[in-house]
């Protein structure tokens, strides 16, 4: 049958009223083939009984008969058709690189339609059919085709994981519930998988505001960067119109100045493409958990879900970026350079001062004394802005804070990195002013230099004004100050003593490294009876120089 139907071809099995392979064929008297149904439904919807092909009358309706030999041909030429489309069918599902595979297929492996859970075992199409159609194996949990179904199995009692422990957080099978885990609490897993998937889209929603706030950080170091260059642009004209007039050696000093505020602002460059790579980074990172957990929490499958949630719901590996930013620093810059020039620059020099002085009062906080650091002589007012040192030591709690041999008091504390304040030390003959660390010894009498935490600078003696250093420097000083400025910029480590009313630089501490809090300091040393009675007073900053 084969060879005969191989003599034939595809239009010779077709039905000429259907167009489709014969079913049931048969024959009329004039020799064609028709289907039986096809050519029954033809000669009733006709008043005439003829023939589709070659019009052929017939008087009477003929009677058919199957035609037995032409439709064996046709049953054997079906039969051949069906196997090539079953094999060219077979050929396109073959499993891929990457695909599970049917698990019963022998020699060409179709890729698995579905991985059933009770049989550890995945089918092709074909051959899930069973499962499909037989009553018993309908009962079988089904699911996407997934690789590694023992891994499912529990390992110890060879049984489906179909359970979640939450005391224990893992998966479990029936036996462990009432045996290894019997007073646990379980869940079925596709309960557990719900929850947890609930969870993960309130993870994905932080990790979109994670990428959303250091997007928003990036802005704001761009934007720190621009003014950072409009500043070195102002600092830089500045520079350019105190020293143009200036001989050769001043020239030489411009040169250094102009160098040094381009270095600030290269280094200002430099830290802020830092940042934005490192948070384009986090971004990337955070983008590539989005994507993860995203995928997961698309994913039905329960067993995988669980399996990588935890990794997914852990804190990223992210930096806190709320405190980070780039500010430029530029006070006392110009300062530094030009007072190492000679006095005929005096008049600049003032001018540049003021200006210096204008903006580190930018920066002016609300100074408060602690009294639960002052030295128990010391006598503080109510609000906290006045202390002076009197002859009769309080009874006050020796608390850790408090200081018990000199005679100094501090301010609280500020989060700023840069900060200013100013006190008046009018009619003193003694007294020191700076910050110090958080971590002094405060119970005994030491050295104030940097080197203990301490930076600051004092009258002694009526006239003798010293920069507390090791050793100390003594400040020669036109003018003997009435209201002193102190300016700190933690990150620039920079601690600057300023003559308010004289708009002069008094001395600075440059290159400091600080690594603890910083408190204003303030000790208005002994009464020395009544010489040096007058009160530290801390000022409201007057931003009008």
């Amino acid at each position: 049958m084969s060879a005969a139907s191989c003599l034939l071809s595809e239009d010779q099995f077709l039905c000429s009223i259907c167009l489709d392979v014969f079913t049931d064929p048969v024959s009329t008297p004039c020799g064609h083939n028709f289907c039986k149904n096809c050519i029954n439904q033809h000669w009733n919807s006709n008043v005439q009984y003829l023939c589709p092909l070659c019009k052929k009358v017939f008087n009477t309706r003929p009677e058919l008969h199957i035609n037995t030999l032409f439709s064996e041909v046709v049953s054997q030429f079906r039969q051949e058709a069906q196997q090539k489309t079953s094999s060219s069918s077979s050929e396109q599902q073959a499993a891929k690189p990457g695909e599970v595979p049917c698990d019963v297929c022998t020699g060409t492996k179709l890729k698995a339609l579905k991985s059933c859970l009770v049989c550890l075992t995945s089918y092709c199409q074909t051959h899930l059919e069973p499962h499909l159609t037989k009553s018993v194996l309908k009962r079988h949990q089904l699911m996407d085709p997934v690789e590694n179904l023992e891994d499912r199995m529990c390992m110890k009692h060879d049984k489906p994981l179909e359970l979640f422990c939450k005391t224990d957080q893992t998966c479990v099978c029936m036996l462990c519930s009432v045996l290894d885990h019997k007073t646990h609490e379980f869940v079925p897993l596709k309960e557990e998988y719900e929850g947890k998937k609930a969870e993960l889209g309130k993870t994905e929603a932080e990790i979109q505001e994670m990428i959303q706030k250091r997007r928003l950080k990036i802005q704001e170091i761009k934007h720190s960067v621009d003014l950072s260059e409009e500043a070195a642009d102002r600092e830089k004209a500045e520079s350019v119109q105190v020293f143009t007039a200036l001989k050769e050696s001043v020239e030489r000093s411009l040169n250094e100045l102009i160098e040094t505020i381009e270095e600030k602002q290269r280094t200002t460059e430099k830290q802020a493409e830092d940042f934005i790579r490192e948070l384009e980074q986090e971004i990337s990172e955070l983008k590539k958990r989005s994507s993860e957990v995203e995928k997961l929490s698309h994913s039905e499958d329960y067993f995988h879900f669980l399996q990588h949630f935890p990794s997914l719901k852990a804190a990223p590996p992210t930096k806190d970026w709320t405190e980070v930013s780039v500010h430029p620093s530029y006070e006392g810059t110009v300062v530094r350079s030009v007072a190492q020039l000679e006095e005929t620059l005096s008049k600049q020099m003032k001018k540049l001062f003021e200006t210096e002085l204008k903006r580190v009062q930018q920066y002016a906080v609300d100074v408060t004394l602690d009294p639960d650091t002052a030295h128990p002589k010391l006598i503080l007012s109510d609000d906290g802005k006045q202390v002076y040192c009197g002859d009769v030591k309080k009874n006050l709690p020796n608390n850790p804070e408090r200081f018990s041999l000199c005679h100094c008091v501090l301010g609280k504390s500020f989060s700023s990195d840069k900060f200013y304040f100013e006190v008046q030390v009018k009619e003193k003959t003694g007294w020191a002013l700076g910050v110090v660390k958080e971590s002094i010894n405060r119970k005994r009498i030491i050295k104030t230099r940097p080197q203990v935490g301490y930076w600051t600078i004092c009258l002694r003696n009526g006239n003798e004004y010293m920069g507390c250093t090791s050793p100390t420097v003594r400040l020669s000083l036109k003018s003997r100050p009435q209201k002193v400025g102190v300016f700190v910029d933690y990150e620039e480590g920079l601690v600057s003593f300023y003559d308010v009313d004289a708009a002069a630089l008094i001395y600075s501490f440059t290159d400091c490294s600080f690594t603890e809090k910083l408190y204003p300091y303030f000790n208005p040393y002994k009464n020395d009876g009544g010489i040096n009675s007058a009160p530290l007073i801390i000022c409201p900053v007057n931003q009008t120089v």
